[in-house]
């Protein structure tokens, strides 16, 4: 039981004390990056969804 207690508070004391938490600013920045790479990966794979299905239609319509 000991073991459980001192885990407890080591781990307490090294997220109050060692820890190092972001800013607000540096957190919505962050946040904001990584929406946008989504965004733009999401934007960059539907293009390509895209392209290969009107390709890969058109040799359909050729074979047939």
């Amino acid at each position: 039981m000991n073991d459980i207690v001192l885990y407890f508070k080591e781990s307490y004391n090294e997220l109050i004390h060692k820890v190092t938490w972001p800013t607000w600013p540096n957190l919505t920045s962050s946040t904001v990056l990584v929406i946008v790479a989504s965004v733009i990966i999401a934007l960059i794979i539907f293009l390509m969804d895209t392209v290969s299905k009107g390709v890969l239609t058109r040799i359909y319509e050729l074979s047939f």
